[in-house]
């Protein structure tokens, strides 16, 4: 809302109380999907979920800044208020799809994990150990 709402603000001031809006839209926007995806991903898999996580942030945007300079000059006329208003719906959209995310946090077993890492045997250089991907140590 605090994004839409520069498009109808005239006076300067009043734009201090929109960014704060966004400045809280922001703050949430970048560390929810972090703090949902950690609650539904077994904590041996973590760092391999998060990198690919941030490859589907990654590659969008990269996607994104090739396509935008012809949505910015030929959709939205070459008007940045029209930008910051789409941004605006894009965020509101962002926020209905949330809905749709089931927390399944603690919910994944760890067996699982540990049996997918009988297949993938990892050493480390220089060891002639293999070192489970999962980090996690069997107990004898």
């Amino acid at each position: 809302m605090g994004l839409i709402s520069v498009y109808f603000i005239s006076n300067k001031w009043l734009l201090f109380a929109s960014m704060a809006g966004v400045g809280i839209a922001w703050a949430s926007i970048l560390s929810m999907p972090y703090v949902i995806l950690s609650t539904a991903v077994p904590s041996a898999r973590m760092g391999v979920y998060m990198g690919v996580f941030n490859l589907f942030i990654v590659i969008p945007q990269i996607v994104m800044s090739l396509i935008v300079p012809n949505i910015f000059n030929n959709v939205l006329g070459g008007d940045p208020r029209n930008a910051v208003v789409l941004g605006g719906i894009s965020l509101l959209v962002a926020a209905a799809s949330v809905v749709v995310v089931r927390d399944v946090g603690g919910k994944i077993p760890v067996d699982d994990v540990i049996r997918g890492d009988a297949h993938e045997h990892l050493t480390v250089l220089g060891s002639a150990q293999p070192v489970p991907s999962s980090g996690l140590i069997d107990k004898d």
